[in-house]
This record gives C-alpha cells, sequence and structure tokens, in this order.
C-alpha cells in the first residue's frame, strides 16, 4: 500500500462538486460540511451559493469557488469579467470558467483570448480554471485552447464541465498536460467517480479533479492503505 498517496494528499486534489440545478441550499451546505469533514481542496458551488458556503466554510481551510459562464461559455467577455468580480465580493477564491467554445471552434483565436483575460485580469489573486467542454473540440482545438489559456494568465486548463455529452478521459489529460507549461495545472472533470479513475489521470498529469463522489472516492483510499481493499467499491 506504501506505493498510494495519502487521504490528505488526494483530499487536496478535489474540488467537491455541488453544481447540479436542482440542489436546494440545504443540499449545499451539507456538502459543504462533508468538504469540511475530508479537509478537500475547495468546493465548487453555483454563483448564488457563494455567500452562503463561505459562511459555512469559514476557518475550515476549505477554499469556495464558483463557475463563469457556466455551462456554455456564451456571455461575452464583459458579462464573465462581471460575474467574477461579483463572486470574488462574495468571498469566491477560485473561478472556472468556460471559455467561448463557438468562438474557438471558428478559428477567433483573439476573441477566445480576450475572453480568458477578462477574467483572469477581473479576478486578481484568484486561481481560474478554463473549461475547454473537450467533447466539442478536436485535439488541435484543445491545443489552441491550452495556447490561449496560459497566454490570457490562467492557472489551470479543465477538461469539461460534467454537462456535456462526456467528460474527461486520460486521453485529453495527456494532451493538455502536454501542451501548457510547468505554471499551468490540469484539472480533470466529468466522469472522475472513482479512485482507480483519479489515480489514472494524476499520473497522466491532472492535479485537480472536480467530483461528487468524494466521499466514497477517499474512503476507498483509507481502506486500501489500511489493507482492507475493497476495489471498485465506490464505482
Amino acid at each position: 500500500m506504501s506505493n498510494l498517496p495519502t487521504v490528505a494528499e488526494v483530499a487536496q486534489m478535489i474540488d467537491h462538486s455541488l453544481l447540479r440545478p436542482e440542489l436546494a441550499l440545504d443540499d449545499v451546505l451539507a456538502g459543504c460540511d462533508l468538504a469540511a469533514e475530508y479537509a478537500v481542496a475547495s468546493v465548487c458551488v453555483k454563483p448564488a451559493d457563494v455567500e452562503a458556503a463561505v459562511e459555512r466554510l469559514a476557518g475550515t481551510g476549505v477554499l469556495v469557488g464558483t463557475v463563469v459562464g457556466f455551462p456554455h461559455g456564451s456571455a461575452t467577455a464583459r458579462v464573465k469579467a462581471a460575474e467574477a468580480r461579483a463572486a470574488l465580493s462574495e468571498g469566491a477564491r477560485e473561478l472556472d470558467m468556460v471559455l467561448n467554445i463557438g468562438r474557438l471552434r471558428g478559428g477567433q483565436d483573439d476573441v477566445v483570448l480576450d475572453d480568458i483575460r477578462a477574467v483572469v485580469e477581473a479576478a486578481p489573486g484568484a486561481v481560474v480554471k478554463v473549461i475547454f467542454e473537450n467533447a466539442y473540440l478536436t485535439d488541435a482545438e484543445k491545443i489552441r485552447a491550452c495556447r490561449l489559456s496560459e497566454q490570457a494568465g490562467a492557472g489551470y486548463v479543465k477538461t469539461s464541465t460534467g454537462f456535456a455529452p462526456s467528460g474527461a478521459t486520460l486521453a485529453d489529460v495527456r494532451l493538455m498536460r502536454a501542451n501548457v507549461t510547468d505554471r499551468v495545472r490540469v484539472k480533470a472533470a466529468g466522469g472522475v467517480r472513482t479512485l482507480d479513475v483519479l489515480l489514472e489521470m494524476t499520473a497522466a498529469g491532472a492535479s485537480r479533479f472536480g467530483a461528487t463522489t468524494t466521499a466514497a472516492m477517499l474512503d476507498e483510499l483509507a481502506a486500501r492503505r489500511a489493507g482492507r481493499g475493497i476495489r471498485g467499491s465506490c464505482a
């Protein structure tokens, strides 16, 4: 079991996702409590839930993140920047923004660059993660998105929202890791529901994960490290 990361190490790779549209505020607060219990890196909540999450997680060390231009990326750069400023004013410290997918596919790289840069500049001190929504992109488009995100000053490139036809894949994680410098990290989201998938994607180059099965994955890791192997129990 010594080759496995510790539970604390993996917990600090997880953004506990609370983005489903049907979640009531009580559901979000319960998710915040779970995030605090497991000491994950952050929660990622809907913009309307930021203030409540910040209050709930005060003093726990768990950061609050939210989304910008979610889930389709089609808002204007001005609107996305306003979303970013509002989120920071309410206590968010990490922002997962969806780039303008249609403009990227249309070859309008200058528009995509300005779109990402508007959020980065509106959020000094915050971590900005750029969501590509890879289900809709070719590999060449993903590579361009990597380079534009880094040029704009983003801290992470991210595979997916979790709301498209498919989510993170090992091939995409490897491609994205290969096309940004060490300054930019890779976040995998969408379908990261088991410990084995998380560990495989870590080996492929991801260092942060959007997850809803946080407790199951971390409990399984604890069990494996204790020698009570229960592989596949959180599938």
